[in-house]
């Protein structure tokens, strides 16, 4: 048996099958799926120590299919933006990357069965949201060679324990106890770093002339993208994908937001938020990173933490306001969601709600609504409340919608919907359709929230909410600056 000692924490590698590591193969193969980039990757990192330990090129497969759910310009262009980035970044290296863009939907079919052909291992990444989960154990039933999984996903290994938390105040107060052990097993920021590798002399023929490399250059062009079978209704956003973008919108954030960042959070003038997810959904930034980058800006060290696990959002850290609020969201919130949707199937499922929740909301689904709206009068943002149709209308516009806001959002769309499961049916479609950063666990998580997740029952029971935790247009108009935000989102601003 063919072994590789590992620097990866062992909860993070996964054993995805059975077959043989044949050390007689032409390469090592990344299939990049989830961690899109070439810094402070596991997958990748993982991927090297294969590579050097057999002696063996190294191959780096990030492909992009065009029959995904929700396919769409604003997607594709976000990503083919960062496979731009992993090419450049990759060029000085001595790994072969190869991108493909499937042209029409099948004829992707059977490229990474060819890759696996004269490969010695393959890696790839383990994500547990969207298809990719059902896209990775086909792939290991039918693969002639050992197939890894590799979790790059946040701070803490997602299987670092089998519980399934459905409080952020518990999973808080279990980051605390935990994640001191792990602060010296982050990543290798530049994992090829003085690594010496043989280059691959040549690609496959088969590869080559069946499934031919991509012109990444140009593919993300309008032009391009019409050419593709996906939804071109969807345009593309104003945010550019990939790990230059990515660590760009870091820095900004530092240096311009991340001060504000406790108090301004809330103010639809002041873009005090991170505006990192849809790089961290896609890959193109890691949380490590984005935690490294904290710490140095606020020259901190480990000393620094408060070790009983108090499960208090503030003064565990030993940081600033800012960077503690920031780092809550970071370490609990984002990865709250992660552990939902890595041990739980039907994350994605009313039926996961809590037991008070659906109880609260069945014994209140017959209560009479206000309004009901179909789907395409929510998408077309043609609904009575301005506000609520301005956050549509910026979800649409630019694939995002201020915090806050999305929190209305999601509850105005239970108040409108016939029902519950209907409302929730509604959230999914329109954020997985226009969010860059939606089809993530943090996307369900907030999702789910506004529908009892990881909250409790509040009172007054009111109609149609039950227990539910209530949002109303005029008690978010108090807070925030709702005229100049419903201004800048007004049907004539915004075009469908």
């Amino acid at each position: 048996m063919v072994t590789c000692p590992s620097k990866i924490p062992e909860a993070r590698l996964l054993e995805r099958n059975e077959a043989p590591v044949r050390a007689s193969g032409s390469y090592v193969l990344y299939w990049m799926i989830a961690a899109r980039r070439a810094a402070w990757n596991f997958g990748l990192q993982r991927a090297v120590e294969w590579a050097s330990e057999l002696g063996r090129p190294l191959v780096v497969l990030e492909a992009l299919r065009c029959d995904y759910r929700w396919a769409s310009d604003r997607l594709h262009a976000f990503v083919i933006e960062g496979m731009g980035a992993n090419a450049r970044s990759l060029s000085r290296t001595p790994v072969h990357y190869y991108p493909y863009i499937e042209p029409r939907s099948g004829q992707g079919k059977g490229l990474l069965e060819a890759w696996a052909r004269d490969a010695s291992v393959i890696v790839t990444d383990d994500f547990p949201c969207f298809f990719l989960p059902r896209m990775v154990d086909a792939a290991a039933r039918r693969l002639p060679v050992r197939l890894e999984a590799v979790d790059s996903n946040g701070l803490l290994p997602m299987r670092a324990t089998s519980r399934v938390f459905l409080r952020a105040v518990d999973y808080r107060r279990y980051m605390q106890k935990t994640l001191p052990e792990h602060l010296d097993r982050f990543p290798s920021a530049d994992p090829l770093q003085g690594v010496e590798l043989p280059r691959l002399d040549e690609l496959p023929s088969e590869i080559v002339t069946r499934w031919p490399m991509a012109r990444i250059e140009t593919m993300h062009s309008a032009a391009s993208l019409a050419d593709l079978p996906i939804d071109h209704s969807v345009p593309r956003g104003d945010a550019v994908g990939g790990s230059e973008a990515a660590r760009a919108a870091l820095q900004r954030f530092l240096d311009h937001r991340l001060g504000r960042y406790a108090d301004g959070r809330l103010d639809v003038r002041e873009r005090a938020t991170s505006e990192l997810s849809p790089y961290l959904h896609f890959g193109h930034l890691a949380a490590h990173e984005v935690f490294d980058a904290v710490v140095r800006r606020e020259e901190w060290n480990a000393g620094r933490l408060f070790h009983k696990a108090t499960a208090s959002r503030s003064g565990w850290w030993g940081m600033s306001p800012a960077a503690e609020g920031f780092l809550d969201q970071l370490a609990t919130w984002r990865e709250l969601g992660y552990n939902m949707c890595a041990l739980r199937d039907d994350f994605a499922s009313y039926d996961s709600l809590p037991a008070w929740a659906r109880e609260t909301l069945a014994a209140h689904a017959d209560d009479p609504r206000p309004f009901v709206y179909t789907l395409e009068q929510f998408e077309t943002a043609a609904t009575h409340d301005e506000l609520w149709n301005a956050a549509q209308r910026e979800l649409v516009q630019d694939g995002r919608i201020h915090n806050y806001l999305r929190m209305l959002w999601a509850k105005k769309i239970l108040e409108w919907s016939e029902t519950p499961r209907d409302a929730l049916a509604v959230m999914i479609e329109l954020n997985n359709k226009y969010a860059v950063d939606g089809r993530n666990p943090n996307s369900y998580s907030g999702i789910f929230w506004c529908l009892g997740r990881y909250d409790r029952a509040w009172g007054p029971e009111r109609p149609i909410f039950g227990k539910v935790r209530y949002m109303s247009s005029d008690s978010t108009r108090r807070k925030l600056d709702a005229k100049a935000y419903v201004a800048a989102f007004s049907a004539q601003q915004t075009m469908f």
